[in-house]
């Protein structure tokens, strides 16, 4: 119930991934754009764009960020990271996993 939870989780998660991914720093990028949308983490590896969000809930929804994020940055695939979730899709390449069953079936 600390305030600071989610926040840490997601740093944590966030870590895990590049970590999962061996990306050096300088295919890792946060994304915004001044009208507020914002990709939690962009990963250009091998010629792909690879989009993460991270979200502290149980059952996260699809965003106008997240549609924003995709045609902006033309991505290959954007992946909502939850704690605990069973995985499902929001939409056309963009789906919504739990962190562990990311890090055990390779994304």
């Amino acid at each position: 119930n600390h305030p600071k939870l989610g926040a840490s989780w997601e740093g944590m998660a966030l870590e895990e991934i590049i970590r999962y991914h061996q990306a050096d720093p300088e295919e890792c990028y946060f994304w915004s754009v001044h009208s507020g949308s914002e990709l939690d983490l962009l990963l250009t590896q091998e010629g792909k764009q690879l989009g993460f969000e991270f979200k502290y809930l149980d059952s996260p929804k699809l965003t106008k960020s997240m549609h924003i994020a995709q045609d902006n940055l033309q991505l290959d695939h954007l992946t909502v990271i939850c704690p605990k979730v069973q995985a499902f899709p929001l939409a056309p390449n963009i789906r919504v996993v739990a962190l562990e069953d990311y890090l055990k079936n390779g994304g």
